[in-house]
C-alpha cells in the first residue's frame, strides 16, 4: 500500500512538473501588457529620467521562451530598458522566457539628447517582443526633451539681466551679491532644484506681464502619481529669501509655487514707508510648505496677488509696515492638518521683544481657509506703540471683532454663510491639486469692495479684468469674476 501511494505521487509530481515545463510556438499564444504605450513627460535634455514600469503577463496555459526581447533602434534609442533584472545591452535583443501564468517586470527610463532649440523636441522608439512562434508584439515609448540653460553656481556680482528662451535651471542656488541688481525678463522660467533657493542681497527686479509671466519652480518636470505632477507639490525646491542687506525689490506678474517658502523678508534696522523694500503686484504664491510671505520688521506694498495653500502662515507680518490690497488669502493646504493661520499678525519678535507694527493695512482683500478662524496674532498694545492695523472693504473669515474703527464695511465668511469656505471659488480639484481662486459671481466677495481703493491702487486682476462691473458692484481679492458665457460670447460678436 505504502509503495502504491509512493508511486502515485511520484506520478502526479512528474506530470506537475511536465505542466509547468510545458512551452509553445502557437501563433494564438500571445502576451498582455499594463500598458500599450509608455509615455514620459516632458524632460530636461541630458538627464535620466525617473524609472516607469511595464507589467508583461503571460496568461495562457504554457510558457513562452527564446522570446527575444530589443529596442527597435537598437543602440540609438533614447531609452534604457531592464527586463527583470537584466539591462538590454545597447538596445539589443536579449532572449527571455516566461512560465504560464506568470509575469515579468521591465522597467525603462529615458535620456533624451540635447537639440538646441527652444521647441520642445520629440523622441519615440518601440520595445518588441519576437516570440518564437513567429509573431511580434510592441509597446511604444515617448518622450519629449526640452533644452535648458544651466545656472550652476551662479553669483551675480554686477548687474545682471536673464533673457526669456530656454528655461533656466538652478541646482544649487542663484545668490544676488549686495549692490548688484538682477533683472528678469518677462518670460523667464527658473527651475530649481531640490533645496536651491534664489538668495537677494542687492535688488531683484523681476517684471513679468499679463502674456508673459515669469516662472519660479523646481526642476521635477515628472509624476509622483499618473494623474499628479510633481509640480502640483509642494517642497520641490527652497524659495526666494531678500537679506536685510538687499533693498528697492519689485515683482509683478511673477508665479512662485511648489517650494518649501514663498518670500522671506529679513528684519531692517529702520524702515522707509516712502519706498518699499519688496513691491509684490499682481502675482502667485502657492502651494507652499513653510511660509508664503513672511515679513518680519520690513516695509512692503502687496496688490493685486494670490497667496495660497501654505503650510505655514500664508502671510506671517512681525512689526514693520504694509499695505495689501485686493489680495486673495486662502489657507486651503491639503497635505496637513496642522497648517497654520491664513493671516498672522505680530509685534512681538524672538524673545518676546517689542517690534512697532507702524501699518497694516488691508485694503478689498479677501483673507479665508478651511478653519473658523484663519485670521490670527499676537498683538500688544503698549503706550505709544499702538499696532495700527485696519482691514477695509475686506471678506474675512474670522469672528466679528466688534471694532467698528479697525475693521470697516467688512463681511465675515462665518460657517453660516459659506460651510466650507472654498465654495466662494470657481475651482476646487483636492483630487488633482488644481484651484482657481476666481471667486463665483454669486459670491459676497463679488460686491464687498470699496471702489475708492480700487481705483486708487489696483483697477484690474492680474488677467486683466476689472473689478468693478457693469452694475457698479466691486469685487474684493485678487480675482474680478469671471465674465459669463452670455457676456463672452457678445463680447466676441462685436
Amino acid at each position: 500500500m505504502k509503495a502504491f501511494l509512493l508511486s502515485a505521487l511520484m506520478v502526479l509530481l512528474c506530470v506537475a512538473c511536465d505542466d509547468y515545463d510545458r512551452w509553445t510556438t502557437s501563433a494564438t499564444a500571445t502576451l498582455e501588457f499594463s500598458a500599450d504605450t509608455i509615455r514620459f513627460d516632458t524632460l530636461i535634455t541630458g538627464r535620466s529620467s525617473s524609472t516607469k514600469t511595464l507589467i508583461v503577463h503571460n496568461r495562457n496555459g504554457e510558457g513562452l521562451r527564446r522570446m527575444r526581447v530589443a529596442l527597435k533602434a537598437g543602440a540609438g534609442s533614447h531609452f534604457r530598458v531592464n527586463v527583470d533584472g537584466q539591462y538590454l545591452q545597447m538596445g539589443a535583443g536579449e532572449d527571455f522566457e516566461i512560465r504560464r501564468q506568470d509575469s515579468m517586470v521591465v522597467r525603462i527610463e529615458a535620456r533624451v539628447p540635447v537639440v538646441g532649440d527652444t521647441a520642445i523636441s520629440h523622441h519615440a522608439d518601440d520595445l518588441l517582443f519576437l516570440l518564437e512562434s513567429g509573431g511580434k508584439q510592441t509597446v511604444h515609448l515617448e518622450a519629449d526633451g526640452m533644452d535648458v540653460k544651466e545656472l550652476k553656481g551662479k553669483v551675480v556680482v554686477l548687474d545682471e539681466t536673464l533673457e526669456a528662451g530656454l528655461p533656466y535651471v538652478i541646482p544649487d542656488s542663484l545668490v544676488v551679491n549686495p549692490g548688484a541688481t538682477l533683472t528678469i525678463r518677462p518670460g523667464v522660467r527658473l527651475m530649481f532644484h531640490n533645496g536651491a533657493s534664489l538668495h537677494v542681497h542687492g535688488t531683484l527686479k523681476a517684471i513679468g506681464t499679463q502674456e508673459h509671466p515669469i516662472i519660479f519652480r523646481s526642476d521635477r518636470t515628472d509624476r509622483m502619481f499618473p494623474y499628479l505632477p510633481y509640480d502640483n507639490t509642494p517642497n520641490r525646491w527652497g524659495g526666494i529669501h531678500l537679506y536685510a542687506d538687499s533693498k528697492d525689490n519689485e515683482m509683478q506678474q511673477c508665479d512662485i509655487h511648489a517650494g518649501s517658502f514663498g518670500i522671506i523678508c529679513d528684519s531692517l534696522e529702520s524702515i522707509n514707508t516712502q519706498q518699499p523694500f519688496l513691491r509684490l503686484m499682481h502675482s502667485i504664491i502657492h502651494n507652499i510648505s513653510g511660509p508664503g510671505l513672511q515679513l518680519h520688521n520690513t516695509s512692503a506694498q502687496i496688490i493685486g496677488t494670490q497667496i495660497s495653500n501654505t503650510l505655514g502662515n500664508c502671510v506671517e507680518i512681525v512689526g514693520g509696515s504694509l499695505t495689501m490690497v485686493h489680495c486673495t488669502l486662502a489657507q486651503f493646504y491639503p497635505f496637513d492638518a496642522q497648517r497654520q493661520d491664513a493671516l498672522h499678525l505680530s509685534n512681538k519678535g524672538e524673545g518676546e521683544s517689542y517690534i512697532p507694527l507702524e501699518k497694516a493695512h488691508f485694503l478689498n482683500c479677501v483673507i479665508t481657509g478651511y478653519a473658523d478662524d484663519v485670521v490670527m496674532g499676537q498683538l500688544t498694545q503698549e503706550e505709544g506703540n499702538p499696532a495700527n492695523y485696519l482691514f477695509a472693504g475686506c471678506v474675512l473669515r474670522t469672528v466679528d471683532a466688534g471694532d467698528k474703527d479697525r475693521f470697516q464695511d467688512v463681511a465675515y465668511d462665518t460657517k453660516d454663510l459659506e460651510p466650507n469656505g472654498c465654495d466662494h471659488f470657481t475651482l476646487f480639484d483636492t483630487h488633482n491639486f488644481l484651484y482657481d481662486f476666481t471667486p463665483k459671481d454669486t459670491s459676497i466677495i463679488c460686491r464687498t469692495g470699496k471702489a475708492e481703493y480700487t481705483q486708487t491702487y489696483c483697477p484690474t486682476d492680474r488677467l486683466g479684468r476689472s473689478f468693478i462691473s457693469a452694475d457698479g458692484n466691486v469685487a474684493c481679492g485678487a480675482y474680478a469674476p469671471a465674465p459669463r458665457k452670455e457676456e463672452e460670447k457678445e463680447k466676441n460678436t462685436k
